[in-house]
């Protein structure tokens, strides 16, 4: 990422339920700087008007995930991307669950197998109504989309980007799991590139939160305080109120390996983490234990130079909430 012939700026845009996240970043042939973000609540529209008023870039790179939208990894013929786009008005309806009418479709060419003439490719598709509403309250705050990404593959392009496999003690198989405020984004990557699996899974910060408010008879906006900045003598109290949900989320987890399992020669060694939900106290030991498998929290900001008039101490605390909105901007 060194060799620009000339400085080029990019901005990445997160826009989730409870929290928007904005990252510009500076491409030069020294490297690649962030130049300025933003980290605030996002209740609607309005929010992200003002909050982009600080930015002097309105070209954004976006993204979407839930359930209107589908990643499915297939295995396919050798061929070029022009006939692979044509075998797909003909083979596509076999791998999405909604009419081919209903939705904007793409697809990539993640790795060839030469050995048995083969590639492995990945099939996007976002219902059409869904991905018009998301665009429309862009437009709104006077933002240009330069692209629509999927959350977890803007994931997959931040990690890769921060732990490149050259330089990294990595497993060979393993799970990015990215924790928001309304769904956990989880992908399982070989060498890499993601591989059979990515999935949004509909339980994450708020569960925790909700679980919170009851625990301790509080409203949710203090709930998320607490979780947030817990009291040290209500800690203990705070993970057992998540217990339940934690389970819920490590028996999804599981389900995803053993079927990623039953289908590769390999199995999952470690996972990934990040995203506002993952700092629940106790979260990252707890998730290791039920699963039985090695949890780190990842540097988002790894490779990437902050700009001196930045506070780079608060960057950096916040981090882990910045990674989809990285690699957003990490995007051309």
């Amino acid at each position: 990422m060194n060799n620009f012939k000339k400085d080029r700026i990019c901005l990445g845009l997160d826009l989730g339920t409870s929290a928007i996240k904005f990252c510009k970043l500076k491409f030069s042939k020294e490297g690649v700087e962030l130049s300025d973000f933003y980290l605030g609540p996002a209740p609607g529209p309005e929010a992200l008007k003002q909050a982009a008023q600080r930015m002097d870039l309105r070209l954004a790179n976006i993204a979407v995930s839930g359930p209107a939208t589908i990643i499915r990894y297939v295995n396919f013929p050798k061929m070029s991307r022009d006939e692979l786009k044509k075998a797909l008005k003909f083979e596509a309806q076999k791998y999405i669950p909604f009419s081919l009418a209903e939705v904007n479709m793409d697809v990539v060419i993640l790795k060839d197998n030469p050995q048995e003439n083969k590639m492995l490719v990945a099939i996007v598709a976002v219902k059409k109504d869904f991905l018009a509403q998301r665009i429309k309250i862009f437009e709104a705050a006077d933002f240009k989309i330069n692209l629509i990404d999927i959350d977890s593959l803007a994931l997959v392009n931040a990690f890769n980007f921060s732990y490149p496999r050259e330089n990294s003690t990595r497993p060979k198989s393993f799970a990015l799991l990215n924790v928001g405020a309304t769904f956990s984004n989880l992908n399982i990557l070989e060498d890499g590139t993601p591989s059979l699996l990515s999935r949004d899974i509909n339980i994450a910060g708020n569960n925790f939160t909700h679980k919170i408010a009851d625990s301790f008879a509080i409203d949710f906006k203090a709930a998320e305080e607490l979780k947030i900045n817990p009291e040290k003598e209500k800690i203990q109290k705070i993970i057992q109120a998540g217990e339940t949900v934690l389970s819920g989320l490590a028996g999804e987890i599981r389900v995803s390996f053993d079927y990623y399992e039953s289908q590769s020669a390999s199995s999952v060694g470690k996972i990934f983490l990040s995203g506002a939900g993952g700092l629940f106290p106790g979260f990252k030991d707890a998730l290791a234990n039920l699963l039985g498998i090695e949890v780190e929290y990842w540097e988002p900001l790894k490779q990437i130079r902050i700009s001196s008039s930045l506070d780079a101490e608060k960057i950096k605390s916040s981090s882990s909430q910045l990674a989809i909105a990285l690699g957003l901007a990490l995007r051309p």
